[in-house]
């Protein structure tokens, strides 16, 4: 059997849930690119990241009939997000956990099982020569929301453009604070930026979940006209074999390690 850090769906799993997550580059002209990329899948719930005003309008014109709930937070700062579902959305909010003009959605769904699942959306500022020259403050927003899933009493998804690879040790630090799961681990790279490259690649974009979460198929998806390619999952939802596959607790210089993480971006703030 494949070494998966998530195992593979029951073949008799009832509940199921399907997430499209995209980098959509603000200045993409391509929409229908997209468009029509989501239209060859069947997902629940849609991420799009670096939505502007009108990104949000034509993909409000596609999708609106078809995905009665979302969050919409239109940015013109490359960090604008965009979230769809077929499924209710409930408590809903929009938060600024780190810097004032970058946005994380903070939602709850609900599934055709009734069960409730903690969403997290987040797209945190990767390091540049002009602004955030270090990582702190992505960092920190991603240990901000490993602690937020930790204390969650749901089963939980985080989903985004993460602007780091998942061996990192932010992001190994942030799986293991979480106790999130990777559904790459075992199967393979697929790689979403950067899609002008043939060469340089890597995986930046990810959909963790809790143990409750089984996978049945991860695909990248086709090329949108940006710099990314989206990232397709399929999971069953399946919170009775959870123990399975659950990570170990995270030791106490764990979390004091992200808890310090947090500090130094209160400082540089």
């Amino acid at each position: 059997m494949a070494d998966y850090e998530i195992h593979m769906a029951s073949k008799d799993a009832k509940t199921k849930l399907s997430i499209y997550a995209a980098n959509v580059l603000q200045k993409n002209d391509n929409k229908n690119l997209l468009v029509e990329d989501v239209m060859n899948k069947t997902s629940d719930v849609l991420l799009f990241t670096e939505t502007d005003q009108k990104w949000i309008t034509n993909l409000n014109n596609n999708f609106s009939n078809v995905y009665k709930y979302k969050v919409e937070v239109p940015l013109d700062n490359t960090y604008g997000m965009l979230l769809y579902s077929k499924y209710e959305l409930i408590d809903s909010n929009v938060k600024y956990i780190v810097e004032d003009t970058i946005p994380s959605i903070h939602t709850k769904l609900i599934l055709p099982s009734k069960d409730t699942v903690q969403i997290f959306a987040i797209h945190p500022a990767p390091p540049t020569p002009s602004h955030n020259p270090s990582s702190v403050d992505r960092d920190a927003e991603m240990m901000k929301v490993a602690l937020l899933t930790r204390n969650s009493k749901y089963p939980v998804i985080v989903m985004g453009d993460f602007n780091d690879v998942a061996w990192s040790e932010t992001t190994e630090l942030f799986q293991k604070v979480s106790g999130l799961l990777d559904s790459r681990k075992g199967r393979g790279l697929y790689n979403t930026y950067n899609a002008n490259s043939f060469i340089m690649r890597w995986p930046l974009d990810h959909v963790f979940s809790s143990a409750e979460f089984r996978v049945i198929d991860i695909q990248i998806g086709n090329d949108i006209g940006s710099d990314h390619f989206p990232f397709y999952t399929k999971f069953s939802f399946e919170p009775e074999l959870s123990s399975e596959q659950e990570l170990a607790e995270p030791s106490k210089d764990e979390i004091d390690t992200a808890k310090k993480q947090i500090k130094m971006e209160n400082k540089n703030s």
